[in-house]
C-alpha cells in the first residue's frame, strides 16, 4: 500500500480511499473466502471491512499499518459473517492470493474436497489465524499484534487448528478406504488349493522304486 494514499486518505480523500480498495480488494476476498468457505459471504465480509474502514480510518496513527488494521477489520466482518449464517454452502470457486494467476493443480478435485470439509470443522477463529499463517505468511507475533490477541491464545488456536484437520483427513480417508474395500468386487476365477490328501500308493503320491 502507498503510504501517500493512505495519508490522503486519512484526510478524507474519497479517490485515494477507492484506488486503496482497488488495490486490496481480491486480497481480502481471497482471504474472507478462506475463512468462511463461501462466495457470498466472503463477498459481503469485505463490504463491511470496507465501510469499517472508511468511517475508521482517522483513528489510525501509522499510515505503514494500514494493510494490518484492514486485515484485522475485514476478520471481524468475517466473524460477524459466520454469526449471521453458520450453515455451510457448497458455492465455492478457487480465488488468488494476489490477483490471477494459474491454476492450482497441486491438488486433486478429491483432495481439494477433502481439505475443504476439514477445514469447514474449524471454528472462525480458528479459520482466521490458520489462513492468516500459512497462507498469507503472518508469523505468531504478527497474528498477536495485528489481531490484539495474546500470544498464548494465537499458538493454542493454530495448535487445535492442526489437531483437528489431521484428525478430519485422517478420517475421511478411512471412511474412503472402508467404502472402497465394500465396492470392490470379489475374484471369482481363484481357485482355491485343494485340501484332501492323496491316498496312500495313488499316483500323485508315487515315488522311485530303489533298483534291485
Amino acid at each position: 500500500m502507498q503510504p501517500t494514499l493512505v495519508e490522503l486518505a486519512i484526510t478524507g480523500d474519497e479517490d485515494a480511499f477507492a484506488s486503496l480498495m482497488v488495490v486490496a480488494g481480491d486480497r481480502l476476498l481471497a482471504i474472507a473466502f478462506r475463512i468462511l468457505r463461501d462466495v457470498g459471504r466472503a463477498e459481503d465480509a469485505v463490504q463491511i471491512a470496507f465501510v469499517s474502514a472508511w468511517r475508521d480510518l482517522p483513528t489510525l496513527r501509522d499510515p505503514l499499518l494500514f494493510e494490518a488494521w484492514l486485515t484485522k477489520l475485514l476478520v471481524r466482518a468475517c466473524y460477524g459473517e459466520a454469526a449471521r449464517n453458520r450453515r455451510w454452502s457448497s458455492n465455492i470457486r478457487e480465488i488468488p492470493l494476489e490477483g490471477p494467476s494459474e491454476p492450482d493443480n497441486t491438488l486433486s478435485v478429491g483432495d481439494r474436497d477433502q481439505l475443504d470439509r476439514a477445514f469447514g470443522r474449524l471454528t472462525p477463529e480458528q479459520r482466521a489465524v490458520f489462513v492468516l499463517h500459512h497462507y498469507v505468511g503472518w508469523s505468531r507475533a504478527d497474528l498477536a499484534r495485528n489481531l490484539e490477541l495474546p500470544l498464548g491464545t494465537v499458538k493454542s488456536r493454530l495448535y487445535y487448528a492442526a489437531q483437528t484437520l489431521r484428525a478430519a483427513i485422517a478420517a475421511d480417508a478411512h471412511v474412503l478406504g472402508a467404502m472402497q474395500n465394500q465396492e470392490r468386487p470379489h475374484d471369482a476365477s481363484r481357485v482355491r488349493p485343494s485340501t484332501r490328501r492323496s491316498a496312500p500308493g495313488s499316483s500323485s503320491g508315487r515315488q522311485s522304486s530303489p533298483i534291485a
